[in-house]
C-alpha cells in the first residue's frame, strides 16, 4: 500500500493471489481516493504515517479511523500532536521519526532506468558456484541445475505482457451508496 503514499496514480491489489482465494483484483486510484476522502496528497502522507508505516514508530491506538479524524481536524502531523491527548496516546517523539518518513515520502530515492539498458546475458556459471557454494555453503549440484534451467528460460523468448492475461478494459462509474429512507411507526391508538 505504500505505493500509493510515493505517488502512484494507481493500485492493483490481489493480482497474484491463486483463483482458490476468490479475492477479486482490486484497483484503487489515488487521485479518485484524495477526491473522497477530501484530502490533499500531503494530508495523505501524513494519514499514512500516522496509520503506521515502515519508515518510523506507529503512535500506540491510533488506527486508521483515529487517523483519519484527526487529520480531518488538524491538517497534519505536527498540528496533530500539540492537540493530541499525551495521556491517551502516548508518544515516544525520539522513536516517531514523522518528518524524516514525510521526506521519504515526498523525495523517493528512485533510480533513472531508462539510462540503464538492461540485457538479459548467460549467467556466470562458474562465478555463481563459486558464490553459491564456495562461500555460502549451498550443495555445487543443485546450483549448476538452477543454472541450466536460467539458460534454458532465456532461450524461450520474451515474457508476454500484462493485458495478454485480462483482456480489454472496461471502465464503469461506481455507483453512489444508497441512503436508507427513516420509517416512522405509527403508534397504534386504542379505540
Amino acid at each position: 500500500m505504500d505505493a500509493l503514499t510515493f505517488g502512484t496514480p494507481i493500485l492493483l491489489r490481489h493480482l497474484t493471489f491463486s483463483e482458490a482465494r476468490k479475492l477479486p483484483i482490486v484497483e484503487i486510484n489515488l487521485k479518485k481516493a484524495l477526491e473522497d476522502m477530501e484530502y490533499t496528497m500531503d494530508q495523505f502522507i501524513d494519514f499514512c504515517i500516522l496509520c503506521g508505516c515502515d519508515y518510523t514508530l506507529a503512535i500506540r491506538g491510533i488506527g486508521p479511523k483515529s487517523a483519519y479524524k484527526l487529520i480531518k481536524e488538524h491538517k497534519n502531523i505536527e498540528t496533530v500532536l500539540e492537540n493530541i491527548n499525551r495521556e491517551k496516546y502516548k508518544i515516544n517523539m525520539e522513536a516517531f521519526l514523522f518528518k524524516e518518513a514525510r521526506a521519504l515520502f515526498k523525495n523517493p530515492d528512485v533510480a533513472d532506468v531508462g539510462a540503464d539498458a538492461i540485457k538479459w546475458i548467460d549467467p556466470d556459471e562458474e562465478g555463481v558456484v563459486k558464490f553459491l557454494c564456495h562461500e555460502k555453503g549451498f550443495e555445487e549440484s543443485r546450483v549448476r541445475k538452477a543454472v541450466q534451467r536460467l539458460k534454458k528460460a532465456k532461450g524461450k523468448g520474451s515474457q508476454k505482457r500484462l493485458e495478454s492475461f485480462f483482456g480489454p478494459v472496461t471502465v464503469t462509474k461506481r455507483k453512489k451508496p444508497v441512503q436508507k429512507k427513516k420509517t416512522t411507526k405509527k403508534k397504534k391508538t386504542k379505540k
